[in-house]
């Protein structure tokens, strides 16, 4: 079964899902929406056509590792949609991901005015890539 990570978003959802082999990330895109319901439906639907086993879910956490607004709502988010999709949700920590995402989408010529439409697929890839690579460094 594959992964998908998600990058909760006030406009837009970020999704990443992995391989077959749960190496690498497989397929990235963008889910529009700002009402929890109907975002936590459609990664639901996606989940189900992609084969997904686990969700992932971005968790932000302050830099001190303290825990703000953001995160509660994140938290809020995991329990909607463990009841819609009736998979497993993990919180996996998030700092600095959407700060790499904007670095990463720079340094690859994208001008800062077309990062908004990319930037959260992105940084549910880098919330992807650390949760498999946490996986394969515990042995699963």
């Amino acid at each position: 079964m594959r992964v998908m990570a998600i990058d909760y978003g006030d406009a837009r959802t970020g999704i990443a899902v992995s391989d077959l082999t749960n190496t690498l990330a497989g397929d990235a895109f963008v889910i529009p929406g700002y009402r929890p319901e109907p975002v936590a439906e459609a990664i639901a639907r996606e989940a189900k056509v992609r084969n997904v086993g686990t969700l992932v879910l971005g968790y932000p956490r302050n830099m001190d590792g303290t825990l703000g607004p953001r995160a509660e709502k994140c938290r809020e988010f995991a329990s909607l949609l463990e009841a819609v999709s009736k998979l497993p949700v993990v919180l996996w920590d998030e700092r600095r991901t959407t700060v790499d995402a904007h670095r990463i989408l720079s340094a690859n010529g994208k001008r800062t005015v077309h990062h908004r439409k990319n930037v959260d697929a992105v940084a549910a890839c880098l919330i992807l890539e650390g949760y498999l690579a946490g996986l394969s460094s515990s042995g699963r």
